[in-house]
């Protein structure tokens, strides 16, 4: 019976040329060091989850933001578990995707012609810092709202355009609610929708020009 249901699908679908065309190709012959994008995308996912979890119970407001926090420690069950996965998981998804770019330059598989590969790796990486920065703001205590206040300081310093950065990320000239709405939105829409797109894309083209290989002495 499975079979003639995957015959069905696969008449219809081309599940069967999917396969061959992304999965089942020819691979160098790799090390540990070759899994990191694999890993990245694996702690990319794990962040998505647990981040559901948290949203269910996280009030995105300067009078209960810190409360639901310690709700979700406290009083929901696993809450701390869930919460610990996602606090250390981002900070492992940095760390994660600068070894796995570190990776490819050091062994120059950013060369032709895999540039516009090596280009997405580089949007992918900002947009986990991003996602880094806007998230840590979201406990609203003492060390996020001091830490998200220098940071937004520095972003306002770049030249010509550094006022009209910082009032775009607080919403106004100060830290407020405002600032806190923002950062939520950004969070867990704008740039998870980013990094899914730039994910899209950079699978895409790693399955059309396959991986490479570590350099030999003669490269």
């Amino acid at each position: 019976m499975w079979k003639k249901v995957y015959e069905w699908l696969d008449e219809r679908l081309g599940l069967q040329q999917m396969y061959s065309s992304m999965l089942d190709r020819p691979e160098p012959k790799g090390t540990w060091w070759n899994t990191l994008g694999s890993a990245s995308l694996f702690l990319f996912v794990l962040q998505g989850v647990t981040g559901i979890f948290l949203t269910v119970y996280y009030t995105p407001s300067p009078d209960h933001a810190y409360d639901s926090v310690q709700y979700i420690m406290e009083g929901v069950a696993f809450g701390w578990l869930i919460r610990g996965i996602h606090h250390w998981g981002a900070t492992l998804m940095v760390i994660v995707v600068f070894i796995h770019m570190l990776r490819v330059f050091v062994t120059a598989s950013f060369k032709y012609p895999r540039e516009l590969t090596w280009l997405i790796g580089i949007g992918l990486f900002l947009a986990t810092l991003g996602m880094g920065f806007t998230g840590y703001l979201l406990p609203w205590n003492q060390r996020a709202f001091w830490a998200t206040t220098v940071g937004t300081q520095i972003a306002g310093t770049v030249p010509f355009i550094g006022g009209f950065i910082l009032k775009a990320l607080r919403g106004g000239p100060d830290l407020s609610a405002l600032t806190l709405q923002r950062f939520f939105s950004a969070h867990i829409w704008m740039i998870p929708a980013i990094l899914a797109g730039f994910i899209g894309v950079h699978l895409y083209l790693i399955i059309r020009h396959g991986e490479s290989h570590f350099p030999s002495k003669e490269d």
